[in-house]
């Protein structure tokens, strides 16, 4: 383990330091992309953007108030561009330029010059060469941004404006294709990719740019994106980030009478059953390796170009996933092994963990990671202690690069070991589903294997588990601590009480139904937890928590059981939804 740890770090390094080469090596070419006015294209098509409108935030703008990622900028007067950022996020969201869309939405000639201005602007100044502007995902949503919303800001628009506006669009396309070299693993290449098909459809006399832009996204969506439809980071997060610009993009190559790359149909008909997979009853994502919050408005988007409708696969062995449906019930659990290391750098250590929910309820959950200000929270939101699963002597099932100095040369703290040998074994009864699942990441360190069972009733009412700590084969647990913390974070909207026998809880949930969490054979506490994931950003929740020695205790019990007077009201609210019979 210790010499495949090594190797690992030394191929991330070897790598970084390789690309970093060619990086310097291009570095001459990049510069003068900048300035190089190039040809001018004409722009023959503006792709749809399906990601949610507000129009209310246009006047915000016009009056010079720039709210993003949680933070308030106003220029008064000033250029927006010339200001310092409070934060990167707020950065790459401004120039991003995303937020011409709620321009567009108000659509007015005061949103239209608006939206020039503000372009002219950011062409016109010498400061907009630093900063994260020029990082390759920025510059990919901005180059998506502006060819998305051309009809807004070319509308009504002079020639001057017209000419400047193609020529800077042609200069970050230019160099956007000269950062291929140095671009981080993942949804980021993938999203370079996309924008420069984008370009070579959108603008004129890019036949030999359309052929090398398809064959390259092809040939990286068919290495990203798994058989199953999951991305190779194992972050449901993937999927949210990608979809809005793909579908667009499978519209754009028809409006210009191209057949569409097979590999793009492919990926778009393996991810769409994905976003139905990770979904609970409220709309929300399962919080797995960097999920955040989504916004319910473009998922609802998303799952309108879903043909299937249909009910939820069971089974993503190829992304490491199980689900679990029983009447309104649904558990998913996580039982693959760490990503890559490449791609783990948002992937945390949450092996075996799971999310309950009941109906619109969410009951069980882990504690995600913000959708912004993420380096306050990422070091705790990766940690198994985060997630609704066991943890050996409160060490976490992965083991990230800690280093401040591989750190910055990463650009992030991959997952360099964890589970080699994850086992999943699924079977069917008349009145039950089971799934059992095993990994091996403590066996080195405590020489254990950790293996979780659960089984949820037919109806969904009872959701029974059983965490058991194996001798790992060939280990020794000689002088190797052998406490263990069970913990099953709530959702912030579950109100939790514990019984007065210290061996349960009882949890309410917004809509009055009520569960009962019991291990009958173990104290059960109910601590502080933290929920990271909300749309208004960490809130305050608790967590059902049971520590045990492993020479004590080597396996806990414990169920989730719906009470019979919540049955009772589900069925009679069930009841009241259905139309009534007409007299014969």
């Amino acid at each position: 383990m210790a010499v495949a740890y090594r190797r690992r770090i030394s191929s991330l390094l070897l790598g970084r330091a390789a690309r970093n080469v060619l990086a310097r090596a291009s570095g001459k070419s990049v510069a003068l992309s900048r300035f190089w006015p190039g040809r001018t294209d004409r722009l023959l098509i503006a792709p749809n953007d399906l990601r949610t409108v507000d129009a209310t935030r246009a006047s915000e703008i016009y009056a010079g108030r720039f709210v993003f990622a949680g933070k308030i900028v106003t220029s008064h007067g000033r250029s927006i561009f010339e200001l310092d950022p409070p934060s990167e996020d707020w950065e790459a969201n401004l120039l991003g330029f995303g937020w011409l869309r709620h321009l567009r939405a108000a659509d007015s000639a005061i949103t239209r010059a608006n939206a020039r201005a503000l372009i002219d602007d950011w062409i016109s100044k010498p400061i907009r060469k630093r900063g994260a502007g020029w990082r390759a995902d920025v510059l990919a949503r901005r180059v998506i941004s502006l060819l998305s919303q051309a009809p807004l800001v070319l509308n009504d628009a002079d020639g001057k404006f017209y000419r400047r506006f193609l020529r800077s669009l042609t200069r970050e396309i230019r160099y956007l294709r000269y950062t291929m070299v140095d671009i981080p693993d993942g949804v980021p290449r993938l999203q370079v990719l996309i924008a420069l098909c984008y370009a070579s459809l959108c603008l004129a006399n890019q036949a030999k740019h359309i052929r090398t832009s398809s064959r390259k996204l092809s040939e990286e969506l068919q290495r990203q994106l798994l058989p199953d439809g999951g991305h190779i980071s194992r972050n449901p997060g993937a999927l949210i980030e990608l979809l809005p610009d793909l579908l667009p993009l499978r519209q754009t190559f028809a409006a210009r009478n191209i057949a569409p790359p097979p590999a793009l149909l492919n990926a778009i008909d393996r991810m769409m059953p994905m976003l139905r997979f990770f979904r609970h009853g409220d709309g929300s994502f399962a919080l797995f390796n960097g999920m955040s919050s989504a916004p319910s408005g473009l998922l609802a988007t998303l799952l309108a170009y879903d043909d299937t409708h249909g009910i939820p696969m069971s089974n993503m062995p190829h992304s490491g996933f199980q689900r679990l449906d029983a009447g309104n019930t649904a558990v998913i659990m996580d039982t693959g092994a760490p990503p890559p290391p490449a791609v783990s750098r948002d992937a945390h250590a949450g092996c075996l963990s799971f999310e309950l929910s009941s109906g619109t309820g969410r009951i069980v959950v882990n504690c995600g990671i913000p959708a912004t200000g993420r380096d306050n929270w990422r070091a705790f939101a990766r940690s198994t202690a985060a997630h609704s699963t066991l943890t050996c002597h409160e060490t976490s099932s992965c083991q990230f690069i800690e280093l401040p100095a591989m750190k910055r040369m990463l650009q992030g703290a991959p997952i360099v070991s964890g589970p080699s040998n994850v086992g999943v074994f699924r079977e069917a009864a008349n009145d039950s589903i089971q799934l059992t699942a095993t990994h091996d990441a403590y066996a080195r360190q405590f020489g254990v294997v950790h293996q979780r069972s659960l089984t949820l009733s037919s109806d969904g009412s009872r959701l029974e588990g059983e965490d058991i700590l194996l001798n790992a084969s060939g280990a020794s647990t000689r002088n190797k601590p052998d406490d263990y913390v069970l913990r099953f974070h709530l959702h912030p909207a579950v109100k939790a009480s514990r019984l007065s026998d210290a061996r349960g809880v009882m949890l309410v949930l917004p809509n009055r139904d009520v569960w009962t969490f019991e291990a009958v054979n173990d104290k059960v506490d109910l601590e502080d937890s933290v929920f990271l994931a909300g749309s208004d950003g960490p809130r305050r929740t608790a967590q059902i928590v049971i520590r045990q020695n492993r020479k004590d205790s080597p396996s806990v019990r414990w169920s989730f059981t719906r009470s019979s007077a919540s049955a009772a009201v589900t069925n009679a609210r069930r009841d009241a939804r259905r139309e009534p019979e007409l007299p014969l």
